[in-house]
């Protein structure tokens, strides 16, 4: 999730889901050719297994950035075509690219080629939706997909919505568009060989149980975002990891917060991605008011977070009188 999902993010998650695949924010290819790939691609090892998430729509240079991803030591190239915002279309790359299946194949064949010439076994894979304005129907993405398999494609991750390309801000598309879970489910059904991951709309560890069994992985997006301690739930439900306590968490991210101060970084930087932890719990807003208020003061360190949890259990305290 562009703006979201970076480094710090994804090390504080890495903490609450030992097993989950995590993914970048979704990176222009020609900014990995061109620009600074250390800032771009830079991650911190725990944050394995992790996958780097590409834009664009030019097969060499997709090919180019995937190579580079390889090298860098991401354990899977994702392409995007299924992004709406009007950045992305702009570029020509995110979710309008579903009207060009023959260029997105073109753009898998490309990338698997130069990955596969490194002569690493990282899988290519790609993210859509289930159609694109006039596009809705299970034909038109049976079509899409049968081409981009028939370019080599094993792995394919689908968000349940289709996209209005005009009309409705990135938001508005991840929830007006309704969601249509029977058509990604078909879809598995008729390229069994395919593995099928769907996202869209879930946000626990039993709605995950549900979509396994007709699907073969479940992405969650904003939700574990915004709710971070849902991660920690879904991995005591299918890997029996137990479940641990929200204070441990933070004191087990202090090591990678001190790391990163002592090089240099703003503790607002990386705590803002951890305001969502005590979400339904007693003393969670005064937790979020103090690091939101306080994480940006100079010299601001782990204590902030210290004196935040401070300020939840008085909360918590005043409520349960």
């Amino acid at each position: 999730m562009m703006d979201w999902t970076d480094t710090h993010c994804r090390a504080f998650h890495r903490l609450l889901a030992p097993h989950a695949r995590l993914y970048t924010e979704m990176v222009h290819a020609h900014a990995v050719v061109r620009g600074d790939r250390r800032r771009l691609l830079g991650f911190d090892a725990s944050e394995h297994p992790l996958a780097l998430q590409l834009g664009g729509h030019e097969p060499a240079e997709l090919a180019a950035a995937a190579r580079i991803g390889a090298e860098f030591g991401y354990d899977e190239i994702n392409l995007n075509v299924g992004c709406p915002s009007d950045r992305v279309q702009s570029g020509r790359f995110g979710a309008c690219l579903m009207r060009e299946p023959a260029l997105v194949a073109d753009c898998v064949a490309a990338m698997r080629a130069a990955v596969s010439n490194l002569g690493k076994s990282v899988p290519v894979t790609v993210k859509c939706r289930i159609g694109v304005d006039e596009q809705d129907d299970f034909e038109g993405l049976h079509s899409f997909v049968e081409t981009l398999v028939d370019a080599g494609l094993d792995v394919l991750i689908v968000h349940a919505r289709k996209a209005w390309l005009h009309g409705l801000s990135p938001k508005e598309n991840r929830e007006v568009p309704p969601l249509n879970y029977p058509r990604v489910y078909r879809l598995k059904q008729e390229f069994s060989r395919l593995t099928v991951v769907i996202n869209g709309g879930i946000v626990d560890a039993d709605a995950a149980k549900s979509q396994l069994q007709q699907v073969d992985g479940v992405m969650l997006g904003r939700a574990a975002y915004h709710d971070p301690y849902v991660l920690a739930r879904i991995e005591l439900e299918f890997f029996g990891t137990p479940l641990p306590a929200r204070e441990d968490i933070l004191y087990r991210f202090e090591p990678y917060i001190a790391a990163q101060l002592r090089n240099g970084e703003a503790l607002h930087h990386i705590v803002r991605h951890v305001l969502g932890l005590y979400l339904g719990e007693p003393g969670a807003r005064a937790f979020r008011r103090y690091l939101s208020e306080h994480m940006r003061a100079p010299g601001a360190d782990f204590r902030t977070i210290e004196q935040a949890l401070a300020s939840l259990r008085k909360h918590a305290r005043a409520q349960a009188a």
